[in-house]
C-alpha cells in the first residue's frame, strides 16, 4: 500500500471500545529512522511483518505520505535488531462505527495507560460520526506520534492528560 493517508486521532474515554471491537491484534514496532517528520518503521503484528516509510505530516498533522510493504516475520525480527533504542508495544482494536473504522490503540510498557483512536478518511473534509468513547481530538499533537512515544514515553507526561482519559497501567 502506498499513497497519502488522511486520519484523525482522538483520546479515548472508558473501556467500551473493547466490547464494540470486532478484532484485536498485538503490535510491536521499532524505528530504523525517525527524525524530521520522516520515519522508517518495522512492525510485527501478531505473526506478520511490515516495513513502513512515512513522510512528514501535512495540513496540521491530518495527512502524510505512507508506503507500507508486508515482509516475512523472520525479516521483521532481523530488522528490529537494527532499530533505534526503544520499541512501542500496543494492542490495536478494530471498531466499526456507522460507515467508518476506528482503530483504538491501547499501549503497554512505558506508554501503559495511554489509549487513543484513529479514523482514516478518504478526504480531509469527510464527515463521520464519533462513537461514545471518543474524546478530544489530538490530531497533529506530536506527543501522540508513535515515533515520539518511543523517544518520550507517556509515563513522563501522563499528568498532562485530563484524568478521565488516563487508563489503568498494564504490562
Amino acid at each position: 500500500m502506498s499513497g497519502f493517508e488522511i486520519e484523525r486521532k482522538f483520546l479515548v474515554r472508558g473501556e467500551d471500545f473493547k466490547q464494540q471491537a470486532v478484532s484485536s491484534s498485538r503490535i510491536c514496532q521499532g524505528y530504523i529512522l525517525s527524525g524530521g517528520g520522516r520515519t522508517v518503521r518495522v512492525r510485527i503484528r501478531d505473526e506478520q511483518g511490515f516495513l513502513t516509510i512515512k513522510g512528514p505530516a501535512e495540513n496540521g498533522g491530518l495527512s502524510r505520505y505512507e508506503f507500507e510493504k508486508e515482509i516475512t516475520l523472520d525479516e521483521a525480527q532481523h530488522l528490529m535488531s537494527l532499530c533505534e533504542p526503544g520499541v512501542v508495544e500496543k494492542r490495536r482494536y478494530i471498531v466499526p462505527f456507522r460507515g467508518h473504522v476506528f482503530e483504538v490503540d491501547e499501549f503497554y510498557g512505558d506508554n501503559s495507560g495511554l489509549v487513543f483512536a484513529e479514523v482514516e478518511l478518504s478526504d480531509e473534509n469527510e464527515p463521520f460520526e464519533k462513537p461514545g468513547f471518543i474524546g478530544p481530538e489530538v490530531t497533529g499533537d506530536g506527543r501522540f506520534y508513535n515515533s515520539h512515544l518511543r523517544r518520550m514515553p507517556y509515563i513522563f507526561w501522563r499528568a498532562t492528560i485530563p484524568e478521565e482519559y488516563r487508563h489503568p497501567q498494564q504490562g
